[in-house]
């Protein structure tokens, strides 16, 4: 995946273990685990625009919802739960997107 140059393979591995069941995914776990949360904000973006599949500018539910996926072909969806949580920790100006700028925050939550 485009994260390869981003994140350690084992970090990445690690943090998506710790969330393979349904409705376990808890996102300052999974940014800490994985090795995000001390990234750069150069880096951070760089991340933003892999998530952003479909070149928007921003992070929707839908791209939410394949959100593990991006970090390992397989990986699990989010549950509907999840992604709805996740877009809400994101979304700070309540538009039901997550721009970069929100993204960087999250993530250094």
């Amino acid at each position: 995946m485009a994260f390869a140059s981003l994140l350690k393979d084992a970090d990445v591995a690690a943090a998506l273990e710790g969330c393979k069941a349904a409705d376990s995914f808890d996102h300052k776990k999974f940014f800490k685990t994985c090795g995000m949360a001390g990234k750069s904000a150069e880096d951070l973006k760089k991340a933003f625009l892999i998530i952003d599949q479909d070149n928007s500018g921003f992070i929707e539910e839908e791209e939410l919802k394949l959100f593990l996926q991006t970090f390992k072909a397989g990986a699990r969806a989010l549950t509907n739960a999840e992604t709805k949580k996740l877009l809400k920790a994101g979304d700070s100006d309540g538009d039901g997107m997550i721009g970069a700028d929100e993204f960087a925050a999250m993530v250094k939550q």
